[in-house]
This record gives structure tokens, sequence and C-alpha cells, in this order.
């Protein structure tokens, strides 16, 4: 076979890239002013990230 790889390490690196997105999105959507929400969304984001 010509991959390297197994399929478990491919699954784990699709997964940290959809989390890493995941939390970039949710940093961006912390870091607009004009939304009323951002301050209950930087607290779930912060007892989210105390979580790991």
């Amino acid at each position: 076979m010509p991959q390297m790889a197994p399929l478990w390490w491919e699954i784990l690196f699709i997964f940290f890239i959809y989390l890493f997105i995941i939390m970039n999105t949710i940093i961006f959507y912390n870091k607009m002013p004009n939304m009323p929400t951002s301050l209950s969304k930087k607290q779930v984001f912060h007892q989210f990230k105390w979580k790991w």
C-alpha cells in the first residue's frame, strides 16, 4: 500500500483540524464587539477550555 499512515491517524488528524476550525470560529465570534452575547460566549468558551 502506498499510504504510510494508518487509518486511525488520518481520522485523528482530520478531527483535530475540525477542532481547530471550531475553536477559531469561537474566538472570532468572541472578538466581535457588536454582538450582545459575546460575554456569555466568552464564559462558555472559558468553561469549555478548562474542561480539557
